[in-house]
């Protein structure tokens, strides 16, 4: 209900107010974009918007050019929703992956781990929200005892991830820069957790939130409020006004790079320079270089066409490999550049059977690892690499990539072969001999197996590939039918377990390290399109779902259980290789090619961009992992 510049400036009196912090050299430079505002009296000068450590980072030593503060860059998604991808591509976290995937203090000035059971955190003196309010160690409080323990705000209790072995930490704020995390349990995955390119936010900008909380606003105000928003209830208002990982509310305060200055749904979204970003460079220039980003909302079909003319300054987020040719081809007319990064995730393109399907036949259908196995090995992976990538993929099953301490070629090769008459054998092993006068098996009720695999529509390549695989799977006697979707639609229905098969990416992160928490290979999650039931079983403590039934994915648990517990990295990589061994064995997702190449689209202009690198969502969080806080354009104008 107030404009976001407004509310920051709206405390300039307080700001005043402070004592100035303490700053060691470099001194820090005031950014022309807020000139005006601190000669007005309306914004304090950087050293107090500063924090008294700021993280200095020195570019010259990571081989990058200190840069100069300006201009606007443009890129463009696909969806309204997506303009959480600023969250993703700021990067600013408690702790984050550094480029070589370590875990470094980032908002944090530092942190301590006691055995994995006790994480102290220690703040930034004098940091602040983008509005300038102070972060200190209420806000983490906040979230902890009022919307993390709030039955109203969260009525299934405290989030997974702080839950070990059912026992919630002890959690306390013994001054305003330091934050306590205690278990009696290990909980190795904590601080990864933290790092995550979609974390969970362990702390909320309480100043602003309490107006909309009724342990602290007054009853009437807040019903005005309630009222406003067309709303229930208190609780449906914060939860609406809370949203730091979706992005939308331009008033919330923020301590990533950018906020949002767009308030509503519009087509061009702009994010301008946080003025108490707790960043600087070499030479004192605060971090971004780059004063604002505009995000455009295209069609998905637009996106290659649109940077091919030269509309977008960075861009990777719709394109894919296909898209490599047109934009080569536009490279001079539109003044970028097109890089090849490596993707990160474990799987181009992969299938998920639908284990937890609703359909009894289909169900005990795909539950047989023969008949998964069979499916597998019908797939001619080198004619898709070769017809879809050029030979530039990497075909095999789903597993780790290379870069991976996990990895061997043995995983990659599961059931991975191109064999159509040990596929045929597999399915005649699994009972499936009668076929109708097309060729198509018969399922066990007489129908014909008629396998149906859903996929969001999002990308053609897929599509392709589906196309390909259609006449491999008839070759052995079962008909592939793709149905596109609407991405939400999509995972609707995997989730109901209406679908009986569907298409996606494979895990995330393909580059686990003994520290990752493999509790993406366990039933955790029902993002994991093979077992969304077992998934809801874990994340609601049995409430919804079904509880894991099948031997291996029950072992899988128990693995998981074993990492968590291990007090050494020999022990953590042993569980980790058997539960890749148990994904191989049984072929959970059939992954068809990895680490295709994904094009990037970068403005000749824009400086420190590396040229080589990895494009992933989770280690990386996309660019953020390669900090596009430290780009800038050559020229300081965009």
């Amino acid at each position: 209900m107030f404009d976001m510049r407004q509310s920051f400036l709206s405390l300039t009196a307080l700001a005043l107010a402070l004592p100035c912090l303490a700053f060691a050299d470099p001194a820090p430079k005031e950014s022309a974009f807020w000139a005006d505002q601190v000669a007005a009296g309306e914004l304090p000068p950087v050293a107090e918007r500063l924090p008294a450590h700021p993280l200095v980072v020195n570019l010259a030593a990571k081989g990058r050019t200190p840069g100069l503060q300006g201009g606007t860059l443009n890129t463009m998604v696909t969806r309204s929703k997506d303009i959480r991808q600023m969250v993703v591509y700021g990067y600013a976290r408690l702790v984050g992956y550094n480029e070589t995937y370590d875990l470094v203090p980032d908002i944090l000035e530092s942190f301590d781990n006691e055995a994995d059971r006790k994480f102290t955190f220690h703040l930034r003196p004098g940091h602040k929200w983008s509005n300038g309010d102070p972060f200190t160690s209420a806000d983490f409080d906040y979230w902890w005892t009022h919307i993390a323990n709030n039955a109203e705000l969260n009525p299934t209790g405290p989030p997974d991830f702080v839950m070990v072995e059912g026992e919630l930490p002890t959690v306390s704020t013994p001054d305003e820069t330091t934050v306590v995390f205690e278990w009696t349990k290990p909980n190795p995955g904590f601080l990864q957790t933290l790092a995550q390119a979609a974390p969970p936010f362990i702390y909320r900008p309480s100043a602003y939130l309490k107006q909309f909380h009724k342990d602290f606003a007054e009853a009437e105000a807040l019903q005005e409020e309630i009222d406003y928003y067309r709303v229930k209830s208190w609780a449906a208002l914060h939860n609406k006004i809370d949203n730091m990982d979706k992005f939308d509310n331009a008033d919330l305060p923020t301590l990533q790079p950018w906020m949002n200055s767009t308030a509503g749904k519009k087509i061009r979204h702009e994010f301008t320079r946080n003025p108490y970003y707790h960043r600087v460079d070499e030479n004192g220039v605060q971090l971004p270089y780059i004063d604002r980003v505009e995000m455009e909302i295209v069609s998905g079909g637009l996106v290659a066409a649109k940077a091919n003319a030269g509309e977008a300054d960075l861009q990777a987020r719709g394109l894919d490999f296909r898209d490599i040719p047109i934009l080569r081809k536009g490279e001079a007319a539109g003044g970028y550049r097109t890089e090849l990064w490596s993707s990160g995730t474990a799987s181009q393109i992969a299938i998920y059977p639908n284990l937890n399907a609703e359909d009894p036949v289909w169900r005990e259908t795909l539950r047989d690892v023969r008949v998964r196995r069979a499916l597998s090995v019908a797939i001619n992976r080198k004619a898709i690499n070769k017809s879809l990538y050029f030979n530039l993929a990497k075909p095999g099953a789903m597993t780790v990539l290379e870069q991976s301490p996990f990895f061997s070629e043995a995983l990659r090769d599961a059931w991975a072969q191109y064999d159509p008459e040990l596929a045929n054998q597999l399915l005649d092993e699994a009972g499936l001999v009668e076929r109708d006068g097309n060729g198509i098996r018969r399922l066990a009720d007489g129908r014909p197996m008629e396998l149906v695999v859903e996929t969001a529509g999002e990308r053609q390549e897929v599509e392709n590939a589906l196309q390909i695989m259609t006449d491999d799977w008839k070759d052995v006697g079962v008909k592939l039918v793709m149905r596109p979707l609407d991405r939400d639609i999509l995972r609707n229905r995997v989730f109901s377990g209406t679908t009986m098969a569907s298409v996606w990416y494979g895990w995330d992160n393909g580059l686990p390290q003994t520290y990752t928490s493999p509790a993406y290979l366990a039933p955790t999650d029902q993002v994991f399109l093979s077992w969304p039931k077992w998934g809801q079983f874990y994340q609601t403590h049995g409430a919804v779902g079904e509880a894991p039934d099948m031997e291996p994915a029950q072992r899988l648990m128990d693995l998981l259980a074993q990492w968590n517990a291990a007090t050494d990295a020999s022990m953590r990589a042993e569980a980790w290789r058997e539960m890749l061994q148990i994904h191989a064995d049984n072929v959970y997702a059939i992954g068809l090619v990895a680490a295709a190449p994904q094009p990037v689209v970068v403005s000749n202009r824009l400086r420190n961009v590396p040229k080589v690198a990895i494009w992933a969502f989770d280690p990386g969080a996309h660019f953020g992992v390669h900090r596009m806080d430290e780009f800038f354009f050559e020229d300081g104008e965009g």
